[in-house]
């Protein structure tokens, strides 16, 4: 796959050499008629390496944290913008649960099918059975638009808010538990 680092408009024309994830993502999308953006880049594992990519998508491109209770029997992702700091106390206590801390990468390949780095609300799709509960930013839901993986970090993606929440997680069977978190200091 060639990075081009141009806004592009739905799905790649040529999809040879990309993951049968990444095109689950965008067949789930274009199924239920939602309109995205797409840049090509180079892999990006953390925040800081999407700023390039974020002046492009013209939006911030949110922060996906996999996270888990000590003894493993429950598992949360929490969708947060990318300039928050984690406070696992605060978060744990919002979602009513005990501390969270985050899960081991063969829980998200198990429950998401992810890879680290390529962590999105997105890899829901993959969780039928509903063991992974969803905790947004309440944020995140002022946003019009919100910037994230379509299940791989070489691709970022910009779509309405407001499709993620009426459309994708309805379809998905998702709901979710809105997070009140201030911005790091």
């Amino acid at each position: 796959m060639e990075t081009n680092k141009v806004l592009l408009k739905g799905r790649p024309k040529d999809e040879s050499g990309r993951l049968p994830k990444e095109i689950k993502a965008y067949d789930l999308l274009d199924r239920l008629n939602i309109e995205y953006f797409r840049v090509d880049h180079e892999p990006t594992a953390t925040i800081e390496s999407c700023l390039e990519i974020e002046k492009l998508l013209e939006t911030e491109i949110c922060k996906n944290l996999f996270l888990t209770t000590a003894n493993k029997s429950k598992f949360y992702l929490y969708f947060v913008q990318g300039h928050k700091k984690f406070k696992t106390a605060y978060v744990s206590k919002q979602a009513n649960t005990s501390r969270l801390s985050f899960a081991s990468e063969d829980y998200l390949e198990e429950l998401l099918d992810l890879t680290p780095g390529s962590v999105t609300v997105l890899g829901l799709m993959n969780d039928k059975e509903n063991r992974v509960k969803l905790l947004i930013d309440e944020d995140i839901l002022s946003q019009e638009y919100i910037g994230l993986h379509p299940c791989i970090n070489t691709s970022s993606i910009k779509i309405k808010t407001s499709d993620l929440i009426n459309k994708i997680l309805p379809e998905i069977n998702h709901d979710y538990i809105v997070i009140k978190q201030e911005a790091a200091e």
